[in-house]
């Protein structure tokens, strides 16, 4: 059986932990920083772990990380 492509796009975003859950970084941390409060900030830059229901998906796209 052939050897499955990982989709580099996945692989850029997403890393998978020692116990298997799938890590993810959060969203609105480009632009408009003015208006957000040092503390929301900080929180951000905190790696987030995805949902159950959508690591399986993930999992498929990245089958070797």
């Amino acid at each position: 059986m052939p050897k499955i492509k990982t989709r580099r796009g996945a692989a850029k975003r997403f890393k998978i932990t020692g116990s298997g859950k799938v890590r993810r970084r959060h969203a609105y941390l480009r632009h408009i920083l003015s208006t957000k409060t040092r503390k929301q900030k900080r929180n951000l830059r905190q790696p987030a772990l995805v949902a159950a229901s959508e690591a399986k998906a993930i999992k498929k796209l990245i089958p070797y990380l």
